[in-house]
């Protein structure tokens, strides 16, 4: 069962800037480029406020896991969702779900990087997204426990964006899958 998230292209970088995540990455936190077929994400993570999260996210990365998935959810004003299906919309097989960090005082913000779950609390294991509007619903409490954010967009939200506007439909008994499939090539330490 998958979770229904309910996007912001042009207003994006204008308020990443006005709210500083636009700022370079803090040197404790590790940064991962995410290489698009639409050109390169940077993402700072955070390791003090999620560490389980951060440490699972990585996890992935090392093993390289994320290499050829697909960003499988758009929905504008809303997310971009990723990291767990391949071209043909099989899931990849994950390690175990983690405990859901979301109550680390994270907001989902414009720009942020969040774990997806279905609505078990905590049934994360590699999917993610990044927030394309400040999406106060999926913060902890809001609903129910909410959605861990555990890091941010430091660079390449116009790749953001470029995601956000791809034309989607259904496809593979999923909503919202673009058109023409965003893979994310490679996820690589910095």
């Amino acid at each position: 069962m998958r979770a229904e998230l309910p996007f912001l292209a042009a207003g994006a970088a204008i308020l990443l800037l006005s709210s500083g995540l636009a700022t370079s990455a803090s040197k404790e936190n590790p940064v991962v480029i995410l290489k698009t077929s639409l050109g390169e994400i940077k993402v700072e993570l955070y390791t003090e406020k999620a560490p389980k999260t951060v440490e699972n996210f990585l996890a992935y990365v090392d093993a390289e896991f994320f290499d050829g998935t697909l960003f499988h959810r758009v929905i504008p004003n809303f997310m971009i969702q990723g990291g767990g299906l391949n071209a043909d919309l099989g899931k990849k097989q994950t390690r175990a779900p983690i405990v859901n960090e979301a109550d680390n005082g994270l907001k989902n913000e414009v720009g942020t990087l969040a774990m997806a779950r279905t609505s078990a609390k905590d049934s994360a294991t590699a999917q993610f997204f990044i927030n394309l509007a400040s999406n106060g619903s999926l913060n902890h409490g809001a609903r129910d426990f909410g959605y861990a954010v555990f890091g941010r967009v430091i660079d390449g939200m116009e790749v953001v964006d470029k995601i956000a506007a791809s034309p989607t439909g259904p496809r593979g008994g999923l909503k919202n899958v673009p058109k023409t499939d965003v893979v994310i090539e490679s996820a690589r330490r910095q």
